[in-house]
């Protein structure tokens, strides 16, 4: 009988422990493509972790569109992933959606666009993932295309279910059915490194030190 695997708790929490970068590098050791290009905090020190909730956007039609009233419906521990198409000029996220995001104990949102009225997010410490904020509401501008189903953020898939990790240096995405080797190889990783910072830290050298380790073939693909 196999080893039963960890439960989301226990998940989250070791993501929580793990550094993006740790995390990247066990994603490249992997080959799994799960670093979100360009899409970075926009609340200061705010980091997030969580299972994704997709919405895929795309510009209105001849119908006047709506960003949607989804946020009722979430609840805890998920992350809202939003897909607008990396487009700056038109927010599909603001004061309104933050507030209901935090009663509902949201675990934050990550948008392939820009969002808007930061200083309720940065007043509540909701973390928020983005390639920027402007004003300019979406309304009349996007129409919901799709919710539950694979988007692209930063040039990476990610489907409902899968795990996002976000700090100051980023967000990665982890496949959910991959979760538990990921971490396991992203710790490999940051004991290796600890034991260099170790190592430097007694006065040995960061050359002698990486190569105790086997530094440089850390992140070389399996």
């Amino acid at each position: 009988m196999s080893e039963p695997t960890a439960s989301d708790e226990q998940r989250a929490a070791a993501l929580k422990e793990l550094g993006t970068s740790e995390l990247s590098d066990a994603l490249d050791k992997l080959r799994i493509a799960g670093q979100c290009l360009g899409i970075m905090p926009q609340t200061p020190s705010a980091e997030l972790v969580g299972r994704a909730w997709t919405l895929r956007y795309g510009p209105v039609g001849q119908v006047a569109g709506t960003v949607g009233d989804y946020i009722d419906d979430l609840g805890e521990g998920y992350v809202v992933v939003l897909d607008n198409q990396g487009r700056l000029d038109a927010t599909v996220w603001g004061d309104l959606l933050t507030l209901t995001a935090v009663r509902n104990k949201v675990a934050g949102t990550v948008i392939d666009g820009v969002c808007r009225d930061l200083d309720r997010a940065r007043t509540l410490g909701y973390p928020i993932y983005a390639r920027g904020h402007w004003m300019r509401t979406s309304k009349d501008r996007v129409q919901v295309e799709a919710t539950g189903e694979p988007v692209s953020i930063g040039g990476v898939r990610i489907e409902a279910g899968d795990w996002l990790r976000g700090d100051s240096d980023g967000v990665v995405c982890i496949p959910r059915g991959r979760v538990d080797e990921v971490i396991e190889v992203a710790r490999s990783i940051r004991a290796a490194e600890e034991r260099i910072r170790a190592a430097v830290e007694s006065g040995r050298s960061l050359r002698d030190a990486r190569s105790d380790v086997g530094y440089h073939a850390l992140q070389t693909g399996r």
